[in-house]
């Protein structure tokens, strides 16, 4: 591992730095039914420098807790810089939690104040409040200044007479809770240096500038979007507008016009499924052109020569179709960071050869967190890059039995203090000398680039004695669009199997065009239907190995949901909850192969 001396230890000395030297500059956009408002950050400096004397007045202090439950808003970030200036730690919920993990939260991390998004988790906390002893004051975001527990009312009548102190980089910078498929949240421990560090290595790594800009629809409360978007792109001066809603998010990239879209697989994917259904409906002479731009901008990337007629496709496909694509992402998009799950290298491609820089990294909440990333000069797609400036990145194929594969164990600056109150869980998760146990499956290839193959609870063996990691497989079959979710199982079976949720849009117009009722109980029931769900398995399953294939499948139209327990909060799918929801249809596909004892 190189020696790597970050330019940040603690978060409340990168915040001064970049209120100092970027105080003109606009750091947050929002959307009002004027148009989108910026505030610069001298004002949000100055809102900071209010706010965390109002907490000093609520009695906040060196060693306590401040949580948060809330979607991104200027508030979240004025409440979080507040109370790392305090020495306090920030303790983030998600606003569609369950009321039941509020409470545990609340409880488990002492929280002495929590900020709410409106009136109704308001009102909902404070009653938490009276089962919680810790808990001594509740504010509200939407308040009015007129109502002394609103966030408004203590930064309008608060004089910034608390100067900001300089935490230990040992100190607890914030509690992110991973929702966990089982069980409680665990309480991640986030030192100041394991934020800042990282901030510092991403901004060693990856080119953003000043002038950047993204639209942020992460979800802050997440390690991926708190460390690299909002502490990351505040740290270098550059602008973050808030998306309102997920569901507004191709209107709120033409109106904001971003260059940086940091997201997860999922956003990507949608890009990638809605432009192929559009090139669906195209003629056959701008299909062509689309397919064969694409073809030329890969070997182009790839440093070889094109032939005149290469060259001229290229070109009318960059005038034709992929400006337009971009353009309905603002026109301005240079790069995507993509994180939180493996993004298919279909899709990876698929943009970059675009003209849309693709940076793919790695990490978990425990590794505060990137641990890897491609960067400029060291890219190659499908893989998640080689390790960030300070970590160093080891594979145990002892702990996965899989001479192929092993466990990524990660060391260096990133790594958490531990879990909170849980010693046991911490100790399982750190090897003898200090690497963190990460629970993914992955491997180096000769050049040094990180592949993340599955996860070792996901990781399971056939009867046969081969070992499936699913995740992967997941990932790609999702790129079908008649496809939205799947889940495939196998677990001393002798044959993998499949719990697949169709995309009813795509289907339904397919199902329409066939002569066949749509009716969504009929159209799940209906053989053509089950023909081209195996069509499109074994089109976008032609790559994998034999055994990982899926032999049969069951058609639910009931989508994974954090509503209905099927996913976590970080929208990673709750295998258990799935295999108990779908047992019986499960044991149906195994009718004719009676299970036998584990392998």
């Amino acid at each position: 591992m190189a020696t790597f001396q970050p330019k940040y230890t603690n978060l409340v000395a990168m915040l001064q730095d970049s209120f100092t030297r970027f105080a003109d500059r606009p750091l947050f956009g929002t959307k009002t039914p004027e148009g989108w408002k910026w505030t610069t950050y001298g004002e949000v400096s100055r809102m900071v420098d209010k706010f965390r004397a109002a907490l000093s007045g609520l009695g906040v202090k060196k060693g306590d807790s401040v949580a948060v439950i809330s979607n991104n808003r200027v508030e979240w970030a004025v409440g979080a810089w507040a109370t790392y200036g305090l020495g306090a730690s920030y303790v983030p919920m998600y606003e569609a939690q369950l009321e039941r993990d509020w409470k545990y939260i609340l409880a488990d991390s002492r929280s002495k104040l929590c900020l709410c998004a409106n009136d109704r988790i308001f009102g909902r906390v404070s009653e938490l409040k009276k089962e919680l002893p810790s808990l001594e004051h509740v504010v509200n975001f939407d308040g009015t200044a007129a109502d002394a527990t609103s966030f408004r009312h203590l930064v309008e009548k608060t004089e910034p007479t608390v100067p900001a102190t300089a935490p230990s980089d040992k100190d607890i910078a914030g509690f992110i809770y991973t929702s966990g498929t089982t069980g409680n949240p665990k309480g991640v421990l986030l030192t100041h240096t394991n934020l800042a560090s990282n901030v510092s290595a991403i901004g060693d790594i990856i080119p953003f500038d000043p002038g950047d800009r993204s639209l942020a629809f992460l979800p802050w409360a997440h390690s991926f979007g708190q460390t690299v978007e909002l502490h990351g792109m505040t740290s270098i001066g550059a602008s973050i507008a808030i998306c309102e809603a997920v569901e507004k998010l191709t209107d709120n990239l033409a109106e904001v016009k971003p260059s940086i879209l940091i997201a997860v697989p999922r956003i990507f994917n949608r890009i990638y499924d809605s432009v192929q259904k559009n090139m669906a409906t195209k003629p056959a002479p701008i299909q062509m052109i689309f397919r064969g731009g694409l073809r030329a901008a890969a070997k182009q990337k790839n440093g070889e020569s094109l032939s005149l007629g290469e060259s001229l496709v290229l070109t009318l496909a960059r005038k034709l179709v992929f400006s337009k694509v971009i353009a309905k992402v603002g026109g301005r998009l240079k790069y995507v960071v993509s994180g939180s799950a493996a993004l298919s290298k279909d899709v990876a491609e698929f943009i970059d050869n675009m003209g849309i820089m693709v940076f793919e990294g790695y990490g978990l909440t425990e590794t505060s967190p990137v641990a890897s990333a491609n960067m400029p000069g060291a890219r190659r797609i499908g893989s998640v890059g080689k390790p960030v400036p300070g970590v160093e990145i080891k594979i145990d194929h002892e702990a996965s039995g899989d001479p192929e594969q092993g466990e990524i164990v990660i060391f260096g600056h990133c790594v958490m203090a531990g879990y909170h109150n849980l010693p046991e869980e911490t100790k399982a998760v750190f090897t003898p000398d200090g690497g963190f146990r990460s629970g993914d499956l992955g491997r180096f290839d000769k050049d040094g680039f990180l592949f993340i193959t599955g996860r070792i609870k996901e990781q399971y063996k056939l009867e046969t004695g081969k070992y499936v990691a699913p995740a992967h497989l997941e990932e790609q079959l999702q790129l079908s669009p008649y496809i939205a979710q799947i889940m495939v199982h196998g677990a001393n079976r002798p044959y993998n199997v499949a719990i697949v949720v169709p995309d009813m849009v795509s289907l339904k117009e397919w199902a329409a065009k066939q002569g066949i009722s749509t009716a969504t109980d009929k159209l799940l029931a209906d053989a053509h239907t089950s023909e081209i769900i195996r069509a499109e398995l074994d089109r976008f399953s032609s790559e994998f190995k034999s055994y990982d294939k899926v032999k049969k499948f069951v058609l639910v139209g009931e989508e994974f949901t954090v509503a209905n327990d099927l996913l976590t909060q970080t929208l990673k799918v709750k295998r258990r909850n799935v295999v108990k929801k779908y047992e019986a249809q499960i044991d149906a596909l195994y009718a004719d192969e009676p299970k036998r004892a584990a392998v």
